[in-house]
């Protein structure tokens, strides 16, 4: 399975972004999908994921503004609202499929005050 983010940027706190992950590859197998970020001197955590059911899972810290959505079997989005300084990151899309995980290369988000 590969994985490609698309949509990050810098934005004002308080503002919108829409990332994207296209999937290719062998995707009938994956189980879920998800976003993760790192910030500098952090580790990896999770944010969303959903399952093949639609099923969706929120970090707290996020509950609220981000949305998690998948449109058939090769992309995921995260749509990221009320953005603040704290969510500055690089987000990675997730996928695991027979029980191994793939990730993407990242896209960096950065909110500014």
């Amino acid at each position: 399975v590969q994985l490609v983010e698309s949509g990050g940027g810098l934005v004002q706190a308080g503002g919108s972004l829409r990332l994207s992950c296209s999937a290719s590859g062998s995707l009938f197998d994956i189980s879920t999908m998800a976003w993760y970020h790192q910030a500098p001197g952090r580790s990896r955590e999770l944010v969303a994921i959903i399952g093949n059911n639609g099923a969706t899972t929120y970090a707290d810290f996020v509950k609220g503004r981000f949305t998690i959505s998948r449109d058939a079997l090769d992309e995921v989005h995260l749509q990221m609202n009320s953005l603040k300084p704290e969510d500055t990151a690089v987000y990675y899309c997730n996928a695991v499929s027979r029980g191994r995980w793939f990730w993407g290369q990242g896209t960096q988000v950065t909110v500014s005050t």
